[in-house]
């Protein structure tokens, strides 16, 4: 049976990126798929990394059970909207206070090289645009994406990391909502 996280970044609780999260989740628990979920929003946590690698702050509960979830799973799903070209600040500060050296990596003594401590995991990115998807990928070259596929989960071993965009989300009618719904429903059935 596949483990599957969902780790919806958006810090609205009744926003559209929640719609998309269920769906996804009723898309894979229909095939018999385990299904977790971290909603960022209801964390308990301080997202500032204070003394960046410097110095270790203890892990908050919550933060603690995130890092249990993340590593038990096999698929990980990150649904997040983009603002500013990036998404929200409680994902960065979450993804600051877990993804650490000796959790999720881990450097190699007199070594530039490091060991990806995530390795064997698959993910898919979901993210909502007030924008054309193009127009996100040719004007800005999707920072967000990009941070978060290298810069973070491929650092750290995850591989493949696929990506779907949703947008013009401030522009779309209930009719196309639901037509992403289904989408994501149908990405959970079959868990890329």
């Amino acid at each position: 049976m596949k483990k599957i996280l969902i780790i919806n970044g958006h810090p609205n609780l009744k926003s559209y990126n929640f719609a998309l999260a269920e769906a996804y989740r009723e898309g894979a628990s229909s095939t018999g798929a385990y299904v977790e979920q971290i909603n960022l929003a209801e964390l308990k946590f301080n997202p500032n990394l204070e003394f960046g690698y410097t110095q270790r702050i203890e892990l908050e509960p919550d933060l603690q059970s995130s890092i249990t979830k993340i590593m038990a799973a096999d698929h990980l799903v990150w649904i997040h909207p983009v603002w500013w070209g990036g998404f929200p600040a409680v994902m960065k500060g979450f993804i600051d206070r877990i993804f650490l050296p000796g959790i999720t990596f881990k450097y190699r003594e007199n070594s530039l090289w490091w060991d990806k401590l995530l390795v064997g995991k698959t993910a898919r990115i979901i993210t909502t645009l007030d924008q054309p998807a193009w127009y996100y990928w040719l004007y800005y070259s999707s920072p967000s994406v990009n941070q978060l596929k290298r810069s973070i989960l491929g650092f750290c071993g995850v591989r493949p990391v696929k990506v779907t965009y949703l947008g013009i989300i401030k522009q779309a009618n209930p009719q196309r909502r639901d037509k992403w719904l289904r989408q994501i429903y149908q990405l959970g059935r079959t868990q890329t």
